[in-house]
C-alpha cells in the first residue's frame, strides 16, 4: 500500500544502463532522456563538471584539471562514484522536467544488466541506482528486456532467439515460458569493433584516430558483409602520421572497414552459433521457424543480419528501433506488475 501511494508521487524509471549509452523511460512518460554514458569530473574535487553528450564532446579534447571517465565498462561499472553521479543527475532530471509537476525524486526504477556479470556486479550497479536516490532498484538481464521490448512472445512454450549487440556486451539467449532457457554473454561488441577500426588503420595505413572517429566512420560506412559493387561507400578521415607525426588524411573504403571488423563480427557469430547448439532440441525448430533477433546499436550496422544468416543458416531478422529494445523492456516490466513478478518467479528479475 505504501509503494502505491509513494508510486503516485514520483517518477518510475526503466532505465538501459549501457556501456555507450543510458537511456532512461518513464512510466506513462517514454523515452526521455538518450545520453552517451560518459562522465568529465574535476580531477582534484571528483566533482561531476558534464555528464553525457557535454561531456563525450571532451573526449580527447580535456584540459589536465578534467577527467573524462566512461563509468561502465563491458556493461558493468567500472567507476562507482562517476556511475552513481550519472543516475543521480538522470533521476533528478526526470523529476524537474519543464512542464510536468513536480515530484519525488524518489523512484521504484528497473535496470537493464548483461546476463553474465556476477553477483558482486549485480550489487555494484543496484547499489548505485539506490545511492543515486531509487528507492526500490529491480535488475533485469538485457536479454530478456530487449525480448519483452521488441515483442517476442516469451511467455509462449515455444523458444525465441534475441542477441543483443550492444557497446561492451552482446548479450544472447533462448527464451521459453517467461524465462531464460539458456543464454550467452560475450564481452565484444561496439567498442571492440572501434579497436578493432583503430588498429586496423594503424597498421595499413600508418595513421592513429580516436575513438570517436572509428565510431563516427563505423556508422558511416562500416559494414559485415559484402553487398553490390554499386554498394561500395568511401570515407575521408583526419588523423595522425605515426611516421612524421603530423595531420594526415586517408581516404578508405567500405572494404576497408569490412575487413577491420570481420574478426569482431566472426567472434560474435560464433557465440550465436555456440548457443544454438546448447538449446534443446524441442525449441531449435522454432527458432528455425521464428528466427534470429537482432538488437542494439551494434544491430545496425550494415549487413551484420546477413553476415550471421550467411553462418548459422537461419532466418534473421532486425528489431524496429533496435537502440532502444532494454530500455522499453525495462518500461513494460515497470508498468506490468504481473510480468514483473512472472519474471521474478523465473529468475530474470532481481
Amino acid at each position: 500500500m505504501f509503494d502505491f501511494l509513494f508510486g503516485l508521487l514520483t517518477r518510475d524509471m526503466g532505465i538501459d544502463l549501457g556501456t555507450a549509452n543510458t537511456l532512461v523511460m518513464v512510466r506513462d512518460g517514454g523515452i526521455i532522456i538518450r545520453e552517451p554514458s560518459v562522465v568529465a569530473m574535476h580531477k582534484k574535487s571528483k566533482k561531476a563538471i558534464a555528464i553525457g553528450s557535454e561531456a563525450k564532446k571532451m573526449l580527447g579534447r580535456a584540459p589536465e584539471t578534467l577527467e573524462i571517465i566512461r563509468p561502465l565498462a563491458d556493461g558493468v561499472i567500472a567507476d562507482f562514484d562517476a556511475t552513481a553521479a550519472m543516475l543521480s543527475h538522470y533521476i533528478k532530471l526526470v523529476h524537474e522536467s519543464p512542464g510536468m509537476i513536480p515530484k519525488i525524486p524518489k523512484p521504484k526504477v528497473v535496470v537493464g544488466i548483461p546476463s553474465g556479470v556476477t553477483e558482486v556486479e549485480r550489487r555494484a550497479v543496484q547499489g548505485a541506482a539506490l545511492a543515486a536516490g531509487a528507492r526500490k532498484a529491480y535488475l533485469i538481464e538485457e536479454p530478456m528486456a530487449a525480448a519483452i521490448g521488441i515483442g517476442l512472445p516469451i511467455n509462449e512454450s515455444s523458444g525465441s532467439i534475441i542477441v543483443d549487440i550492444g557497446g561492451g556486451t552482446t548479450e544472447i539467449a533462448v527464451t521459453s515460458l517467461g524465462g531464460i532457457v539458456v543464454k550467452k554473454s560475450i564481452r565484444i561488441a561496439g567498442d571492440e569493433m572501434d579497436e578493432a577500426i583503430i588498429s586496423y588503420l594503424r597498421l595499413r595505413y600508418g595513421v592513429l584516430i580516436g575513438q570517436p572517429t572509428a565510431e563516427a566512420v563505423k556508422i558511416e560506412i562500416g559494414n559485415a558483409f559484402p553487398g553490390k559493387k554499386e554498394e561500395e561507400r568511401y570515407a575521408v578521415i583526419r588523423g595522425r602520421d605515426l611516421e612524421t607525426g603530423l595531420p594526415k588524411s586517408i581516404k578508405i573504403s567500405s572494404a576497408d572497414l569490412r575487413e577491420a571488423l570481420t574478426p569482431v563480427v566472426q567472434q560474435i557469430i560464433a557465440a550465436i552459433t555456440a548457443l544454438i547448439e546448447e538449446t534443446p532440441p524441442e525449441l531449435v525448430s522454432d527458432l528455425l521457424n521464428r528466427g534470429i533477433a537482432l538488437a542494439g546499436g551494434g544491430s545496425l550496422l550494415r549487413h551484420v543480419d546477413l553476415a550471421i544468416a550467411d553462418a548459422t543458416k537461419m532466418p534473421v531478422w532486425v528489431a524496429d528501433d533496435p537502440m532502444t529494445a532494454v530500455v522499453r523492456g525495462t518500461g513494460k516490466v515497470l508498468m506490468d506488475e504481473k510480468l514483473l513478478e512472472r519474471i521474478r518467479v523465473t529468475g530474470g528479475l532481481r
